[in-house]
């Protein structure tokens, strides 16, 4: 069943009728010369002006691209909410391949977009865009983070992403095993690009013992040749079945904690830089249900968010280091909260996020 404009229904459901919906503004962009086709989703501007990441992904329909882009700017609502931010929820998704179709002029032609919603809307990088992509993205629209430094920006986002990961790491240590140290711990990565690899360097750096796989072998091979005693495993089946792993961070794609992984966790804990680990409502109860300690992943891994909106202001790497340091006193008053409501972890920070934002709305 489709509506009048041959979209699925169920995509108009999720945007008007569900609790994953009640978006501000969605916007379909489309510009034949380039290839270019993009979702703009708006969650809220309760807080300020959405901010969240374009993702450049080789969707397998246009309803799929548009259900990410819901799910993507919801999620940054919420992260930007609880990461103390004066911004809103959005995210942006191209659809295609971007080692096909990727090209200067479909990027400004997409710059084109995010400007014609006047500030509304800003963007950074996310999977498949880089820094080099917002630089070109920039020259259509002012409304761009995530730039070089050499265009005014503050450069690659991942490094405070995979620390602030760290410091939600360390505090899910302090509340499970009662001290923040990951010494010796066995702790396993899914996905080791643009934030994985930084975090393997933390938790080596403190002595952890850190088993890793990612689809692509020169990602592994880049770590492996550099730690040597980092162990690569075959792929995520295999490390989440990995005999008393500590920690499993996802640090891919969405959806990793599902009814498919969660019975074979073998993890005390989760916590990863994965958007949207949860694939589906009711999976924080069966890891609650399970014992695992979740750390919710819009909170761990808003480092890069907390570093894109500090560059609108005039980029300084220290202070932004040191709210990204703040990580760690958030995600323990998380689990302080859900102890005290009786809910797992993902639903306390989602109470917390939504009173804060319903309490901007009145203001604004």
């Amino acid at each position: 069943m489709t509506d009048v404009t041959g979209a699925p229904a169920d995509v108009l459901h999720t945007l008007f009728h569900s609790e994953q919906g009640g978006h501000e503004q969605v916007v379909l962009c489309q510009d034949r010369a380039t290839g270019l086709k993009a979702v703009i989703a708006i969650h809220s501007t309760a807080l300020g002006p959405a901010l969240g990441g374009t993702r450049f992904y080789p969707y397998a329909s246009e309803a799929e691209a548009v259900a990410d882009a819901l799910n993507l700017a919801r999620g940054m609502s919420y992260k930007n909410a609880m990461a103390g931010l004066d911004h809103g929820g959005g995210k942006a998704v191209i659809i295609g391949d971007p080692d096909i179709i990727k090209s200067e002029e479909l990027l400004l032609a997409y710059g084109r977009f995010v400007a014609s919603l006047g500030g509304r809307y800003v963007t950074a990088c996310d999977v498949g865009t880089y820094v080099a992509d917002m630089d070109v993205v920039a020259r259509e629209c002012r409304w761009t983070t995530g730039r070089s430094p050499e265009n005014g920006g503050a450069g690659d986002s991942s490094v405070l992403t995979a620390f602030g990961v760290y410091q939600g790491m360390r505090a899910s240590a302090q509340h499970r095993w009662g001290s923040p140290s990951l010494r010796a711990k066995r702790i396993g990565i899914a996905g080791v690009g643009k934030v994985g690899h930084h975090l393997v360097e933390h938790l080596v750096a403190e002595g952890a013992e850190v088993f890793v796989t990612d689809v692509r072998e020169d990602a592994v091979r880049r770590i492996t040749e550099r730690y040597r005693d980092v162990v690569a495993v075959r792929d995520t089946d295999e490390l989440i079945r990995v005999e008393e792993l500590a920690v499993y961070a996802p640090c891919a794609l969405g959806g990793a904690l599902n009814d498919a992984t969660v019975p074979v966790l073998t993890a005390e804990v989760v916590c990863g830089a994965a958007n949207n680990q949860l694939s589906h409502p009711g999976v924080e109860k069966d890891l609650a249900d399970r014992g695992i300690l979740y750390a919710p992943d819009y909170v761990v891994n808003a480092g890069g968010v907390i570093q894109v909106a500090d560059e609108l202001h005039g980029f300084d790497f220290e202070r932004c280091k040191a709210k990204a340091a703040k990580i760690y006193d958030t995600t323990l008053a998380i689990f302080a909260r859900a102890k005290t409501d009786g809910i797992p972890p993902a639903a306390a920070a989602d109470r917390i996020a939504e009173q804060r934002m319903t309490e901007a709305r009145p203001s604004r």
